[in-house]
This record gives structure tokens, sequence and C-alpha cells, in this order.
């Protein structure tokens, strides 16, 4: 199988391009802006195509030549706080490219399945008696970039029915795992302890809304998920990624303040905090399941200690 990865130097895609070079019948080729891959690992493993998928010209040109049998679309804007300050980009980069390669395909009478990486933001702010929220909940997205996310996954839905192309659309829940940013919550909390404990940082936390309750998922398990439906998903169908539990923010900065070497303080920092912020969400992934067999296997605790020992391990790399 011939496979496309977009956004191939990002956080999720570069676990799910290490997890899929390991099965020698995928031919992998990703798509980033920089020139290199930035996983080690995928190096000649990896097929890079250097691309801003703004491009239009030179997109639709990769696709002819590639000819994939599948096009994971991970390639976004992909931070809510961000596209609060940045709406005009956010849905610049999450709206035109995604439109972009379903037109492209459907010109190109080529035949990919085309899996789109959605957000449960496009929910937006869902009752408490609607949880956990399935698939049919209603679209109602309360942050910019929930409204990029909710535009891709209906054009996703229209290029499906109109042009009969094989479309899968996610609704991916959080998912933390080693190598995130630290522009997210959990992964910034396990940064911040690294460079207190290497003595790069007073003792002192800061942290936004703790309160806010998220269904989170180990990133590795999603990539698996990614893969199941590269067999088992049915085009044109929808399907939420998560785990289906509901962990309170300040539960997991618990864990990892416990797994500190060093005595810590926890302070709010006003600056965290986002102008809306949805205070729970739980995730009905019986679709996923039922359609793969994908259940997520590894324990919240073993993903907290990993991100943290990766930033343990970046800081200390960094100062080498």
């Amino acid at each position: 199988m011939n496979i496309l990865i977009t956004g191939i130097n990002g956080f999720v895609a570069g676990h799910l391009a290490e997890r899929l070079a390991r099965n020698p019948a995928y031919t992998i080729w990703g798509i980033a802006r920089s020139h290199a891959l930035t996983l080690p690992a995928l190096v000649g493993r990896v097929n890079l195509v250097s691309l801003d998928l703004r491009d239009d010209v030179r997109l639709r040109d990769v696709l002819a030549d590639g000819k994939p049998d599948a096009i994971l679309h991970l390639a976004a804007q992909a931070s809510v706080a961000k596209s609060f300050g940045d709406a005009l980009n956010t849905m610049h980069d999450n709206i035109l490219p995604s439109v972009a390669l379903m037109q492209y395909s459907a010109e190109l009478k080529l035949d990919p399945l085309i899996v789109f990486a959605g957000s449960n933001e496009i929910f937006g702010t869902v009752p408490t008696d609607h949880m956990p929220i399935s698939e049919s909940e209603p679209l109602q997205p309360v942050t910019p970039y929930g409204v990029s996310k909710a535009a891709v996954d209906m054009a996703a839905y229209q290029f499906h029915v109109s042009h009969k192309l094989r479309t899968i659309r996610l609704r991916l829940f959080s998912h933390i795992g080693p190598r995130q940013s630290d522009a997210y919550a959990v992964s910034a909390f396990a940064a911040q302890i690294a460079k207190i404990e290497a003595g790069m940082q007073e003792p002192i936390l800061k942290v936004g809304n703790l309160s806010a309750r998220r269904d989170i998922t180990d990133v590795r398990d999603v990539a698996a998920a990614y893969e199941a439906l590269l067999t088992r998903g049915v085009a044109g169908a929808a399907y939420n990624v998560g785990s289906g539990r509901s962990y309170e923010i300040r539960a997991l900065l618990d864990q990892l303040v416990a797994l500190s070497s060093v005595p810590i303080t926890v302070e709010v920092d006003p600056a965290r905090l986002r102008p809306v912020d949805v205070p729970d969400v739980v995730c009905d992934n019986r679709a996923l399941t039922t359609a793969t067999g994908w259940q997520p296997t590894t324990p919240l605790s073993t993903t907290l200690r990993d991100m943290l020992d990766y930033w343990r391990h970046a800081i200390k790399e960094s100062h080498a």
C-alpha cells in the first residue's frame, strides 16, 4: 500500500509513520514544509516531499506522480489557543489544503482512502446529559480551531457524497505522549518539571485551568487507530477516537508532580487561561471499536512517565 502522510514532522504523524514503517507492505511518503525529517528513525524509511500544502499547483503534481492508495491528512495549525489570536491563518491552513487534496484526487481520477484528522473541538460545549459524545452530536464549535475542523469534516462528507471519494472523518479527542510540544498543557507540565529538576527554572510550575476534564489517549494508541482504519474503516463514516474516560487536568498534574525528584509549587498563570474553555469532554468510541476492534492499551501512568522522561532527555541533550 502506497501511503501519503501530510505533516510528517508533526507530533502524531511522527508516531504514526514510525508504526507504519515497521510493516514492509507499506510504502510511506511524507509531506512537510521543511527539507528534512526531524525523526532520525524515519530517515531511509520514509520518502520526504518538501512542500507547503498551500502551493496548489505543486500539490496537484505530487498527487499525480505519487498516486497514493491512502492519504492520512494530519498537517494543520493544531493549537486551539493559537487559533484565538490567529483565526485567519488557522482557517487558511486547515481548510484550503484539505479541500485541495479532495478536489485534485477527484480531478485526477485517483481513488485513495483519505483519512482526515479532525477534532472533538467541532462539538463545542456539550451538555452533561449528552455524554459520552457520539458522532451524531451536532457540530457547534466555540473555538476558531474547532470551526476550521468542522468545515473540513463537512467538506469531506460532501466530497464522499458528490464525488464518491473514500473519505473518513476522525474526531480525535485529546491525545498526549512523548515528543508533544510544550504548547499543550500536559506536555508543558512535564517540560517545566524537567527544567526545574535541571535547575533551569525556579521551583514554581505555571498552569492554566486545572478543573477542566478531558478524554485522554496515548498518541501511540491513536497511531494504532489510524492503521486499523486503513483496512477496516468504512468510507464516508466519521469515527470518534478517544479513551472513553474523562480525567481532570489537576489529576494529571498531580501524577507528574509526584514523579518529580524535587519539591514543586503550582501557580496559576492568567496568560495560560483560554477565552473559552469546554468544562468536560468524554468520548463515545463504540463506532471505532466496533468497526476495527481498536482499544487503547497504554496506561495513563506510562504515558505521563514517558513524557517526563522525554523532556528530561531533551533538556539534557540541549545543554550537553
